[in-house]
């Protein structure tokens, strides 16, 4: 019985740091494209007219 929970909670542990370091990869490439992007448009700043 007990060796059926600790497995249990193995690969819940192990689902969960897979899951974090998914979210994390994602949140830093969302990151790194909004920097890319405000990039290029201060860029043409001069280009925008009102």
């Amino acid at each position: 019985m007990e060796e059926k929970l600790y497995k249990s909670l193995g690969r819940s542990g192990a689902t969960n740091i897979a899951i974090g370091v998914i979210i994390l990869v994602c949140g830093l490439v969302c990151g790194i494209i909004s920097i890319v992007n405000g990039g290029k448009l201060l860029k043409k700043r001069s280009n925008i007219m009102f």
